[in-house]
């Protein structure tokens, strides 16, 4: 197998990664209160509005992390 082979291999697979995780988004965009959950930061001021979703993220950090575990455990 020579390296033109591995890196079409590798493309084909993130690109179908990025298939699927645009379709996680879209979604999950489309569920109620993801986004919004008790502990996001988000300041709105006058013209200025800072959003920081810091549960969302440990939320999907988690659940991320249990799926490649169950995924790619040796």
């Amino acid at each position: 197998m020579n390296s033109l082979d591995v890196i079409g291999k590798m493309l084909i697979f993130f690109g179908l990664f990025m298939v699927v995780a645009g379709a996680v988004m879209v979604a999950a965009g489309k569920i109620g209160g993801i986004g919004r959950l008790p502990g996001d930061i988000f300041i709105q001021r006058g013209n200025f509005t800072f959003y920081f979703p810091v549960v969302t993220m440990i939320i999907i950090s988690v659940i991320l992390s249990l799926v490649l575990n169950i995924f790619f455990k040796r």
